[in-house]
């Protein structure tokens, strides 16, 4: 899984997505309920970068005295099913998340300690996403995992004991097909690991705090 991951920024969205960056600011790093860019397919049939919260539903739209469960990422053996996720998916609303780096959890030490995850090339890259709009016409935006038992980098990741999970890295010549796809099953086959010769992976602290996050994540604790 991953719930922290460094967005591109405006001038990547044109030289490598081929997109208008949209308006609005966002971070140099996203963590759930935080807005970053991806691109869809737009009502028009162009390919467009719009501004989405990471978390299909993010607490803002939670209603008061409803239990919180986290929506950043949707595995892949439910994402039809779980009510979160299920509707989007069936309507084929995928969508790329354009991203530099991945940060997981390593355990090997005793404790977490935070690690990026990037291409070898040091390239940019768009991860395997599904969105939704909210009637107020805001978006927001999932990462699809899979099982990553047997992966040779991302097995790594996340405590001892723990089924070990994977975003989905898509290959340049596969971004067309994906956010074009509207058969859940075919999508499915999308759905795959990177090949690990073609990743790096190293210690990566923690930034510095801020207001608005005012003690480590989860994961680090």
């Amino acid at each position: 899984m991953c719930v922290n991951y460094a967005p591109v920024q405006r001038q990547v969205l044109r030289d490598i997505f081929g997109v208008e960056p949209p308006r609005g600011p966002w971070k140099e790093e996203a963590w759930p309920d935080y807005p970053a860019p991806i691109i869809r397919i737009s009502p028009d049939g162009v390919r467009e970068a719009v501004i989405g919260t990471f978390s299909m539903v993010p607490r803002s739209k939670i209603a008061p005295g409803t239990r919180y469960f986290p929506t950043a990422n949707a595995r892949i053996e439910t994402i039809g099913k779980l009510n979160s996720f299920a509707r989007h998916w069936q309507a084929g609303q995928l969508c790329l998340i354009p991203a530099t780096a991945l940060y997981e959890p390593n355990w090997e030490t005793g404790k977490a300690v935070r690690w990026k995850i990037a291409l070898s090339n040091g390239e940019p890259f768009a991860v395997a996403g599904l969105w939704r709009a909210w009637p107020d016409g805001t978006i927001s935006f999932t990462m699809p995992t899979t099982n990553a038992d047997h992966h040779p980098l991302m097995s790594r990741f996340h405590k001892p004991g723990e089924e070990k999970r994977g975003v989905v890295i898509l290959p340049p010549d596969e971004w067309h097909a994906w956010l074009n796809c509207r058969d859940p099953e075919a999508a499915r086959r999308f759905l795959r690991q990177y090949p690990s010769d073609l990743l790096t992976a190293d210690a990566s602290p923690l930034p510095p705090r801020e207001s608005n996050r005012k003690e480590p994540p989860e994961a680090y604790r």
